[in-house]
């Protein structure tokens, strides 16, 4: 050692004597303190004197582990890099040890290759592969543990509170770390705590605010450890690996109680583990959801029913077990029976019999509820509806004189009707018995610490957004420490609120598409969530890149669909040649397809042959049939009621706006309109009812 960094000009006038026996570990490091260099740079130097390369352990090769043992690794003193059929590849501090060269070719049968590297790299290479525990207290040392005792994480019984001052679980550095995690992913808010695995380094992240953010990387090794301290917490198998795996525990931080839900996946040779972290404290009531005073006074309104069916939609983490939680702390005044069965039980709530599905055990929802249906109850909450069986169950109950809460899993509150037919309910049953639905998703709100208001020029994503909303943003998401730099801080619930009317239960029975279901929705006095969010937009709440995240998808998936249908179909009724020729030219220009009709019994007769049109313009003064009188059929037929309609009128006063649209019609103009108006008030008409 001393000869070679001679050599290379790195001792100078320095003299560095090592006696015979000292070791490579010694020597390594006292040359390399002499020359003013690092060990790492040192194996270069050593590296080129031997003409060889350094060794990456970063890339290595785990089957190449197969061929040598531990115990001879550590003896020799190698890592063992790669390995193919001919030759092995091994890390070594002394490319001069034939006798470590001889034992390994006899050892793996294969013709050995040295690479270089210190002594001290090839240690802690060694130490990480072949014991973990040192890797994590590495990592430990690395990170800022914070805190006192409180903020421990402590393991409880599942199902009991009494225990919850339990001792804290012996302390290793595998148990710090899973402890650190967890109580990390709870402070930050965090709904679910991810742990992947990655080729060499895994990941933890958490999901704040619906959002996946990455918290730290680890290695694999410390990884694996965790995730088996994880399954242990879970009472889970350790050593099956290659099964998926589900389980729970309950544990406290800060003095808060939590009910951890564990799953566990095998994903290339390793295992990914996902708990979902539960409140069990948590009481929440439909005030504090901050839900909007018109959809609040809406769902109160499908609660006041005694019997029928209310069904809430949204996807996973949409908050629609909370919403449902909400609604049941109204509903539980102590004078009605209010039984759930759910998988999982979320949050224990007072005054309520609440069932756990243990599939296992033949307790599934479809059997509980029939149950729940000998226990004289009068509400029922169902977690989810997800089979033929459960969905059939919850009719019936509905049927004869209970009123029952549920979830589905579909896109808006109109689709819930087909998804329900699609899990095998009649039309006529859903007609009878569905009360309504709600349809919900969850926007960040923006951080308060940091939201800049929006002034001056748009950026160019924001001219965008307003162009395809028609709404102009009063905030942006900047970002701070406070919201861990993502500019937004907490969630609020966007919902739309379909009520069951008369006219809806005739086009479902119908069979009528989803599109004209939501048109009479709407009708009935339902606003879309995208209102609903756009609501949010004009009272600074949000951004329009908040909306655009979570309901972007759902309006691309209606552009297309539209795309698809052509362009819009406008039926002109107007017993005057010049107005219809007129408005047709307009019509035309702007790439609309019109059909003419010169008298109300005509449009009736072209309406009953061909209904699909997307607006209907009349003329309020006609001859024989009025323009009213043309409102009244068009809404009386279920085939046309949820047509949008436009009326001409030669007054504007609020008397006859008042009584147009209390009649049905959509928007009026005065015929006096320039041609501009005209065109703004058309588009704003088919606009609002595509939305």
């Amino acid at each position: 050692m001393v000869r070679i960094a001679g050599r290379a000009g790195l001792l100078g006038d320095v003299q560095v004597d090592l006696p015979p026996q000292t070791s490579a570990e010694d020597a390594w490091r006292t040359v390399a303190k002499a020359a003013a260099v690092s060990e790492a740079e040192l194996s270069g130097i050593v590296a080129e004197f031997f003409r060889m390369t350094v060794a990456d352990f970063s890339h290595s090769d785990p089957t190449a582990f197969l061929l040598v043992p531990e115990e001879l690794a550590r003896r020799l003193k190698i890592f063992p890099v790669s390995g193919s059929d001919r030759q092995l590849v091994v890390a070594t501090a002394d490319p001069t040890d034939m006798e470590a060269e001889r034992m390994l070719a006899f050892t793996s049968g294969r013709k050995v290759v040295f690479q270089v590297a210190s002594p001290r790299a090839i240690k802690n290479a060694l130490d990480d592969r072949f014991s973990p525990e040192k890797a994590v207290e590495d990592l430990l040392g690395n990170l800022d543990l914070g805190g006192t005792d409180e903020d421990a994480v402590k393991l409880v019984e599942a199902m009991g509170p009494e225990t919850i001052t339990e001792g804290e679980v012996q302390a290793t550095p595998v148990v710090k770390l899973t402890n650190l995690i967890i109580r990390d992913g709870i402070s930050q808010g965090a709904s679910d705590v991810h742990i992947e695995p990655g080729r060499r380094l895994g990941t933890v992240r958490y999901r704040v605010d619906g959002v996946l953010r990455k918290h730290m990387d680890l290695p694999m090794s410390a990884l694996n450890r965790v995730i088996s301290r994880v399954k242990i917490l879970s009472k889970l198998d350790i050593t099956d690996r290659l099964r998926p795996q589900d389980g729970k525990a309950r544990v406290q931080v800060g003095g808060s109680a939590y009910d951890l839900r564990v799953s566990t996946l095998p994903a290339g040779g390793a295992e990914k583990c996902v708990i979902r972290v539960l409140d069990s404290d948590a009481s929440v009531t439909l005030e504090d959801l901050q839900v909007p005073e018109y959809e609040l006074n809406r769902l109160r309104q499908l609660l006041g029913f005694r019997e029928g069916i209310v069904v809430v939609t949204g996807p996973t983490g949409s908050g629609k077990t909370t919403t449902l939680y909400g609604a049941l702390r109204e509903l539980a005044d102590g004078r009605v029976n209010i039984m759930t069965v759910e998988d999982p039980i979320e949050y224990e709530l007072p005054s309520i019999t609440q069932t756990q599905v243990e599939t296992k055990q033949g307790l599934t929802f479809a059997s509980a509820l029939r149950s729940i249906l000998r226990q004289d109850p009068d509400v029922i909450l169902v977690g989810e509806i997800r089979d033929r069986e459960t969905a059939e169950t919850a009719a019936q109950a509905a049927m004869t004189g209970h009123l029952v809460l549920a979830t589905v899993h579909a896109n808006d509150a109109v689709s819930s009707v087909p998804r329900l037919v699609d899990l095998g309910l009649q039309y006529s049953v859903i007609a009878s018995t569905l009360r309504g639905t709600l349809a919900q998703r969850l926007l960040r709100r923006v951080c308060t610490s940091c939201a800049e208001s929006v002034g001056g020029k748009l950026t160019e994503e924001e001219e965008r957004l307003v162009e395809r909303h028609g709404v102009e943003p009063k905030v942006r998401a900047v970002g701070c420490p406070e919201c861990g730099f993502s500019g937004y801080r907490g969630r609020l619930p966007v919902m739309e609120v379909l009520i069951m009317s008369h006219k809806l239960g005739e086009a479902i029975e119908a069979r009528k598409g989803s599109m004209t279901m939501s048109k009479l929705a709407q009708q009935g006095g339902m606003r879309t969530m995208h209102a609903v969010g756009l609501d949010c937009v004009e009272a600074g709440a949000t951004t329009l890149v908040e909306v655009e995240r979570v309901l972007g998808e759902s309006l691309e998936e209606l552009d297309q669909a539209l795309e698809e249908a052509g362009p819009p179909r406008i039926l002109l009724v107007d017993d005057e040649e010049d107005a219809r020729v007129m408005m047709k030219v307009l019509l035309e220009k702007e790439g609309y397809h019109t059909v003419e009709a010169t008298t109300g019994h005509e449009a009736i007769d072209i309406l009953q042959v061909d209904p699909d049109f997307s607006l209907v313009i009349l003329d309020l003064a006609m001859p024989a049939m009025d323009g009213k009188e043309l409102l009244n059929s068009v809404r009386g037929s279920v085939d046309t009621a949820a047509l949008p309609v436009l009326i001409r009128t030669g007054t504007e006063t609020e008397a006859d706006e008042a009584a147009l649209l209390d009649a049905g019609a959509d928007d009026f103009v005065t015929k006096s309109a320039g041609a501009a108006r005209f065109l703004a008030r058309v588009k704003a008409v088919i606009r609002r009812s595509r939305l």
